[in-house]
C-alpha cells in the first residue's frame, strides 16, 4: 500500500512516500480502507521525535493518527462491523509506526464508530483525534447548563469542536482568537469573542464574568495558562492539553486543575457523529489535500494558523 512517512526524525523534509505492505488484522481488528486523514499537531510533534519518550517506536513510521473510511475486513471476533460500513476512528497504538497516512490501516473494533450516510466521508477524516479531545476535556470540566466557560485558540481543530459542545450543553463561552476569526467563533456558539492580539484576556473576561469562570479549557500552556487561574472562580476548573496544571499554583488560587490526553473510544465517537448528524456538530475544514502534500499540510499546520482542520484526502 501507498502511505506517507518518515524513515527518520526531522522536518517537513522528512516525510517521503512509502510503500509497504497491508496491515495485518487481529482477531479483534478492522482494516479500514482509508477516505480522509485529519492532520493534527502531535502529527508534527511524531515526527520530529518529540513523542520518542514516551511511545516505543518503529520505523519507516506512517504519520497520522486519525482516519474515515471504508471497512474492508474485519477479525473473526468482530461483531459490530462488516465489510462496506463507512466508520471513522481515533487511531492511535501503544507504539508509533502504523499510522493513518495512508491507503489502509488496521485498529481494535473498540477505536471506531459508524457513519451514517449523511455525514460526509472527507469531512469526518477531522473528527476524531480533535472532537474525542474537546468532549473528555468537556466532560472532565463538567460543562453544563448556565455556566460561562473560556476556550483558548478557540479557531484551531479542537477549539472549534470545544466551542459548539460546551455551547451544546448550555454554557455562555467565550472563546479567544484574532479578530479574522470572530465571525467563525460565533457561529460555532462563542457568545463572546477575545482578540487576544489587541485586548487584555484577563480584563476581558473579567468584565464579563465579574466572579470569574467556571471553567477554563487552556490549549496553549505556559503563560497563557498561568493567566488563566486568575480568570475562575473559587472552585472553578482549569482543564489542559498542553501541560498539567500546577497543582501547588491551582490550590492557591482555589480552584481544580486536570491533564487531558486523549484516548481512543468508538463510544464518544458515536456520541459525536450523533450531534453531527443533528446538525449539533460540524468539522470546519480549512483545506482538503492530497495524500502526497502531507509534508506541505504538516508546515502549515505547524505554523499554528489554521481555521479549523486540515485533511488529507487518500482515495
Amino acid at each position: 500500500m501507498k502511505a506517507m512517512g518518515i524513515e527518520q526524525y526531522g522536518g517537513p523534509e522528512a516525510i517521503i512516500e512509502l510503500e509497504l505492505d497491508q496491515p495485518k488484522v487481529a482477531p479483534d481488528g478492522v482494516l479500514v480502507r482509508i477516505a480522509a486523514a485529519g492532520v493534527n499537531p502531535v502529527d508534527y510533534e511524531v515526527r520530529a521525535g518529540g513523542l520518542d519518550g514516551a511511545f516505543p517506536t518503529h520505523f519507516p513510521l506512517v504519520l497520522g493518527w486519525d482516519a474515515a473510511g471504508v471497512v474492508e475486513q474485519v477479525g473473526p471476533a468482530v461483531t459490530a462491523f462488516e465489510a462496506g460500513d463507512r466508520v471513522l476512528g481515533y487511531c492511535r497504538k501503544h507504539w508509533l509506526q502504523e499510522g493513518t497516512y495512508a491507503e489502509y490501516v488496521a485498529v481494535p473494533d473498540r477505536f471506531l464508530a459508524k457513519l451514517p450516510e449523511g455525514v460526509d466521508l472527507h469531512e469526518a477524516g477531522g473528527l476524531p483525534l480533535a472532537g474525542l479531545t474537546a468532549h473528555q476535556a468537556i466532560e472532565r470540566m463538567g460543562v453544563r447548563e448556565g455556566q460561562m466557560v473560556l476556550v483558548h485558540a478557540a479557531a484551531g481543530g479542537v477549539g472549534h469542536l470545544a466551542t459548539q459542545l460546551a455551547a451544546d450543553r448550555g454554557a455562555t463561552v467565550l472563546g479567544t482568537a484574532s479578530a479574522g476569526n470572530h465571525d467563525a467563533l460565533r457561529r460555532n456558539g462563542v457568545a463572546h469573542p477575545i482578540d487576544y492580539r489587541e485586548e487584555d484576556v484577563v480584563a476581558a473576561v473579567r468584565e464579563l464574568a465579574p466572579d470569574g469562570l467556571d471553567a477554563v479549557f487552556d490549549l496553549l500552556g505556559g503563560e497563557t495558562q498561568q493567566e488563566s487561574l486568575r480568570m475562575l472562580r473559587s472552585g472553578g476548573v482549569l482543564i489542559s492539553i498542553a501541560e498539567p496544571p500546577d497543582p501547588q499554583a491551582c490550590a492557591d488560587a482555589g480552584v481544580r486543575g486536570g491533564y487531558v490526553f486523549v484516548r481512543p473510544s468508538g463510544w464518544q465517537l458515536a456520541e459525536l457523529v450523533s450531534l453531527w448528524a443533528q446538525d449539533r456538530l460540524h468539522v470546519d475544514v480549512e483545506e482538503l489535500l492530497p495524500l502526497e502534500e502531507a509534508a506541505q499540510a504538516q508546515s502549515r499546520s505547524e505554523e499554528g494558523h489554521v481555521r479549523g482542520k486540515l485533511i488529507l484526502r487518500v482515495d
